[in-house]
């Protein structure tokens, strides 16, 4: 029932920006911790950043100095800003809601949107 509603894809240069939206509601955003994955084709889904309730971000070596992960406490949106892309972060990237439900780590993704980066 949970509801991750993802923008912002898209195809860039390498060396362009993107910015990823992820729109939640109220009831979502107030009660768990968001982050962004990627799947690039023929690998795994991969953790890129994460923000807790409480604003703590944490970053995949990757990215680190290039995304920054910011949550609107108005709005309830999850922004992913991707600056400096490389080809290699092409990958289908999903909005990640997540809390502890008793002694269960519950996730919940988007559908996931499109990045491609050309060089």
């Amino acid at each position: 029932q949970v509801q991750l509603v993802e923008s912002g894809g898209g195809l860039v240069q390498a060396g362009g920006s993107l910015r990823l939206s992820c729109a939640t509601t109220r009831t979502i955003f107030t009660s768990n911790n968001m982050g962004w994955y990627r799947q690039a084709p023929g690998k795994q889904r991969e953790l890129v950043a994460t923000i807790t309730t409480g604003g703590t971000t944490n970053y995949a070596d990757s990215v680190q100095g290039r995304f920054t992960i910011s949550r609107d406490n108005t709005k309830n949106t999850v922004s992913l800003q991707m600056d400096s892309l490389k080809p290699d972060d092409t990958a289908v990237y999903y909005c990640n809601a997540n809390r502890l439900y008793f002694t269960q780590r519950l996730n919940f993704w988007g559908q996931g949107t499109q990045v491609t980066v050309s060089s």
